[in-house]
């Protein structure tokens, strides 16, 4: 049994606080909000965000950050990604040297262009940093539903540990060594998401998302191969996976903030409306830096960043994107003579 600390009470943090609870280990959940803590210790359900999962009594809750990372055996990082950071910083003087943390949430810091383990890494030098990614809905984890993810670790061992911990007959765990083609495929198809949703806001169908998928993913690959990923993890379940989950679920925050801007709202309005972060939002930015950075063409993600901050007309989008200068599907097939 290990003594694990959950940072961050949402509906991800709980479903995998749960996760972990049923694999037999001890679990403390942080929140920063008292009074999320007061009703998760009260209620034992997350009324909002799991609605119907019940919370186990033995499941401790707390808002004091030192009470909730000292002594663990491993630490599950499940805050959303604009406060990756700014948690590690807090967390920092209670770790100890080679303190397992496993960042769950995905994106990209626009300023630095950093993934969230690289922010974590820079904030506690001294932990040893994972990532649990895939396609993954917290709604679908913490009914028990089957599911599959992938665990990125920089050793072996570490990776196989934390297989062990969090693997059980409904969750199914693989490893990987490329934590940064994990992060750069869970953090970019949140943009890709955003665009099937406004697709799906202005009522086109299933040949459109189809498209923006296969397209999407083939956008994604071309820039985190660049930026130094690993092919093959775009192609598995942290990118291929993820992104059509992403797309097509109605549990997507990204597809569903996608959708309301399609039917007419803004950015801001959508965001409001769905309630939680919207990650894709924070990401869109950072990944049109990236292609500069990396000299990448990007057109979904372009034509997304034009529409959420530049107020371009979501049809407009779609009419540029299919009016591109004619090409090849696979430029690196060729004909023969």
């Amino acid at each position: 049994m290990a003594n694990v600390g959950i940072m961050g009470a949402g509906s991800w943090g709980t479903a995998l606080a749960l996760l972990l609870h049923k694999n037999g280990h001890q679990v403390t959940v942080w929140s920063i909000s008292e009074e999320e803590v007061e009703m998760l210790s009260t209620k034992r359900e997350h009324v909002s965000k799991l609605p119907g999962v019940k919370i186990p009594e033995d499941m401790v809750f707390t808002s004091d950050l030192e009470a909730a990372v000292k002594g663990r055996d491993f630490i599950v990082l499940a805050v959303p990604s604009p406060f990756t950071r700014s948690t590690a910083r807090k967390m920092n003087p209670y770790i100890p040297e080679k303190q397992i943390i496993v960042d769950v949430a995905k994106g990209i810091e626009e300023d630095t262009l950093m993934t969230l383990s690289q922010q974590i890494e820079q904030e506690i030098p001294q932990a040893d940093v994972a990532v649990l990614s895939g396609p993954s809905h917290a709604e679908e984890v913490g009914r028990g539903l089957p599911t599959s993810v992938v665990i990125g670790a920089k050793t072996k061992k570490t990776a196989e540990y934390l297989q062990n911990m969090f693997m059980n007959e409904v969750f199914r765990v693989y490893t990987s060594p490329d934590i940064l083609g994990m992060e750069l495929g869970g953090s970019l198809k949140n943009v890709i998401a955003l665009a099937a949703g406004i697709a799906d806001g202005l009522g086109y169908g299933d040949n459109t998302k189809a498209a923006l998928i296969t397209r999407g993913i083939a956008e994604i690959a071309r820039l985190g191969v660049k930026a130094g990923g690993k092919l093959e993890s775009f192609t598995g379940l942290t990118g291929i996976g993820d992104l059509i989950v992403t797309c097509a679920s109605v549990h997507s925050r990204n597809r569903k903030a996608g959708y309301l801007i399609g039917q007419g709202m803004s950015m801001q309005e959508a965001m409001d409306e769905v309630k939680m972060v919207v990650e894709g939002v924070y990401s869109t930015k950072a990944a049109v830096k990236m292609g500069e950075k990396y000299g990448v063409s990007l057109p979904i993600i372009g034509q997304v960043n034009q529409v959420l901050f530049e107020n371009k007309n979501p049809g407009e989008a779609v009419k540029d994107l299919m009016l591109r200068d004619s090409k090849p599907e696979i430029s690196s097939l060729t004909w023969e003579e």
